[in-house]
This record gives structure tokens, sequence and C-alpha cells, in this order.
């Protein structure tokens, strides 16, 4: 296996098309490539120019003095073989061609993809892309790409075959201050693809589990084997592009992969241990709660201040298979000998202990539900009325988890501007929390999955 430490922690990087041309890809990277370069030393290529940016530029990547270890590459298709072979010359350590107009537009294209991609060959120089946003490790501070914004570290890696889709998670992630361990965006696949960075996660320390979104495979079984050796230690989470008529049109034009039919393309995600899901917020949300929490089996517990959300909580655990327990004999009794519970609670699970509810109940409630025995895990669900305390509830949760680490506490606070003091407080002690009933329930089902997976 090629080493690709190039790409995630490089310590000399050359921009090929660096420019000061506003609105340009090639500015952008500039930008976010400079960003980092307290961490490594930067070299801009530009023919054309003396100087971007006020740095000084080289007309060649083989004038540059010193050893590259990751060149990124951006000029027009047509200039990129020239580059290449100045790339394997020079001996780099690894090449991202963010450039398009390769074997996603015609067979030119294709002729081209393979000739830069035999030359990086003969010269054992790994290739990420071409037509792809390129790479962000955060942890290193490198952003390898034309990304608006690097996020904080977290502990999700996502690979996505879409630049775009990756740009507006990251996006997403400022908003909701979550971060990725590492971000890919691997395009038309001409070297490296999904089987290589699997491989390279699987043994990330920072990564505890993988997002994915694939639109084509090239080899479905070498997929399934790496993913499965991979699944055994970090969960994947995969969302499939392509799944219609229509959607399997759009594919082929944007990466040029063979979609295939979405069945077997479930199937084979099952036999390799990769829990599938329908929507871009699921792939994050479900990809959080396995990086966050430990896994459970099939008991779960249901505490919610509303009786209408306990309802549709209900509904939504059992659409995804979850098993509710009955309230123990011990538990009932603790709960209506307690002069902190509302006569008017439910008994049963789903659990309401009423609008009235402070935080000192909601600690109460916790802490006895999580007491039983055949409760292996809980799902805690908020309202907002005028005397709750969101941000007491948050800190009473965190609380808990700590006290049982090993029984997985999902979240979800149910509101906007008020409560969003509380998800974000949760969501920064690496407790999941959703703000959409389902969504606490799939995330549920995915722990329950993976410790299925895992027997």
């Amino acid at each position: 296996m090629r080493s690709l430490q190039p790409f995630f922690n490089p310590k000399s990087v050359a921009l090929i098309g660096a420019t000061d041309r506003p609105g340009s890809v090639g500015l952008g990277i500039c930008k976010n490539l400079l960003e980092g370069k307290s961490r490594r030393k930067i070299f801009f290529v530009n023919p054309y120019k003396k100087k971007v940016l006020e740095r000084k530029t080289y007309p060649k990547i083989t004038e540059i003095g010193e050893k590259i270890d990751l060149a990124i590459v951006v000029v027009p298709a047509f200039v990129v073989p020239k580059v290449i072979s100045d790339c394997a010359q020079k001996k780099v350590g690894g090449v991202i061609i963010i450039s398009s107009g390769f074997a996603e537009i015609d067979r030119e294209g294709v002729k081209r993809q393979k000739e830069i991609a035999e030359i990086l060959k003969k010269a054992n120089i790994p290739l990420l892309g071409p037509n792809c946003l390129g790479i962000l490790r955060p942890t290193s501070k490198l952003n390898a790409s034309f990304s608006p914004a690097m996020p904080k570290a977290g502990e999700v890696a996502f690979i996505s075959q879409s630049g775009a889709l990756l740009d507006s998670m990251i996006d997403k992630a400022l908003l909701d201050d979550y971060g990725f361990s590492a971000l890919i965006s691997y395009g038309n696949e001409a070297d490296l693809g999904v089987c290589d960075f699997l491989k390279f996660l699987k043994k990330d320390k920072k990564t505890k589990a993988i997002a994915l979104y694939i639109e084509g495979l090239k080899n479905g079984r070498e997929f399934i084997e790496i993913a499965r050796e991979t699944a055994k230690e970090k969960p994947i989470v995969a969302l499939k592009g392509g799944k219609t008529s229509l959607g399997q049109m759009a594919v082929t034009s944007h990466t040029a992969s063979l979609a295939g039919s979405p069945e077997i393309y479930s199937a084979a995600f099952k036999k390799a241990g990769i829990f599938e899901v329908e929507t871009v917020g699921d792939l994050l949300g479900v990809s959080l709660a396995l990086a966050w929490s430990s896994c459970c089996s099939n008991a779960i517990g249901v505490i919610t201040n509303g009786g209408a959300a306990g309802i549709l909580m209900a509904d939504w655990c059992e659409r995804y298979g979850l098993h509710l327990p009955k309230l123990s004999k011990k538990t009932l009794r603790k709960f209506e000998n307690s002069p902190i519970m509302n006569p008017a609670f439910s008994r049963q699970n789903p659990l309401d202990i009423v609008g009235d509810a402070l935080s000192i109940r909601y600690k109460f409630a916790l802490e006895t539900m999580l007491e039983q025995k055949n409760i292996q895990g809980l799902i805690v669900v908020e309202t907002l009325q005028i005397m709750t305390e969101v941000e007491k509830n948050a800190r009473v949760i965190i609380e808990a988890k700590r006290k049982w680490p090993k029984k997985p506490i999902i979240c979800c606070f149910l509101g906007g501007k008020f409560t969003e003091a509380g998800v974000k407080i949760l969501r920064r002690n690496l407790i999941p929390c959703y703000t959409e009933l389902r969504e606490a329930a799939l995330a549920m089902k995915a722990l329950i999955w993976r410790e299925n997976f895992l027997k």
C-alpha cells in the first residue's frame, strides 16, 4: 500500500495554477493553503506571474529547489499532462488534480485521464482526482481544496465522490458546530478511490466513524471486502446517489461512474456492514451518533415532557424496529413515591414527565430509567414550555452520560431559537442531539444495528 501521508500531513505543498484572479478556483486554493503556512512550506507555480498574493512564484515545479510532498494541479485540462510529467520528474509524494475536463465529459477526456494516470503510475506517485474538490485535514490545518472554509476538528471522516456536496456539509457543520477528522473528495477516481481511503481511515486514530457519499464503484467485490474489514474497526454510513433512472443518467455526466442497480448496492452495503441512509442530513446525523456513542442492544427507554412528542416518538420507534421495554415495578414505584414527579406522569415507556418538568425532574427520570437493567439506551425528548430549563437539561444529560457511559443517550430538542443553546451544549460534549424525532430514532437504530454487526 502506497503511503497516503502526503495527502493528510504534507510538510511541503506546491500549487500549480496559483493565481490572484478574483473569483477563481486557483485564488481560493491559494488562500486556503496559506491558512496552514505555520505547519508547512507553501510554493506557488505560475509561469505567467512573478508573484501571487505577494509570494514568489515558480515557472515550473521542477524549478523549486526543495522536496515537494504534495502537488495540487488547477490548470486547464489540456495543460495537465505536461504539468503531470513535471510532477513525475520532480518525484513528488502525491498529486491532487482539481481540474475537470476528463472522463466525465467525452472520449477525449477519457484518453487524457488515462494518459496522466499512466504517467503517475510509472513514477509510483498516488493521484487523487481529477475533477475533485481536494482534501481537508482540520487537525493538521491542511485545506488542499477550494472549499469555502475549514471546519473544526472532529471524529467523523467524510469521503465523497461529489465535491459540491462536501462543500455544503462543511457549511452545515459550521452552523451546527461539529467537526471532521478528514474530508476527501475523490472525483473521477483515476487512481486513488474509496477503497484506498477506507484502508487509511481504518488505522487513523483521529477518525471514529466514516460517512460515505458514493455514486458508483469500479470493483464491487474489492469494496465489500475492504469495507467489511474497515467496518469491524470503524462504523461506516453510506448515502448512494443515482438510485433512479434519472439519477443514474446524471451520475454518468458527473463523475464518469457506473451507477448500477440500487438493490445491488444496498445488498453490498449490508454484506459489508455499512449502514445505509437516504438523505444528506441522515448521513451526517447517523455518523455523528456512531462516532460519539457506544452501541447497544435493542431495549430503549424514551423520556419526554410532551405527550404528543412521546406518541410520535413511539411511532418512529416502531417503524425502525426499536423495542421499548415496559417500566419495571421497581421503576414505577420509585417514580410514584417521588415528590419530584408530577402525579400526572404517564407510567409507561415512553415516559411523559409532563410539561412543567424542570431539570431536577429530568435528572431524576434519567437516572431512574438508566438504572433499569433491561433498558440499554435512552432517547430524551424535550419540548419547549415557558418553564423549560433548556441549558440545565442539557447539563443534566451530560452528567447522566458520564455516569452510564455504556448506555447511549440520544436527544431530540424540538424547537428552534430557544432550544439552540441546549443543542450546542450537548453536541460540544459529544452527545447526539437532533431537532426532528425521526432523526433521533434513526440514530438509535444505527447504534443497535452496530451492536448486532459486531456480535
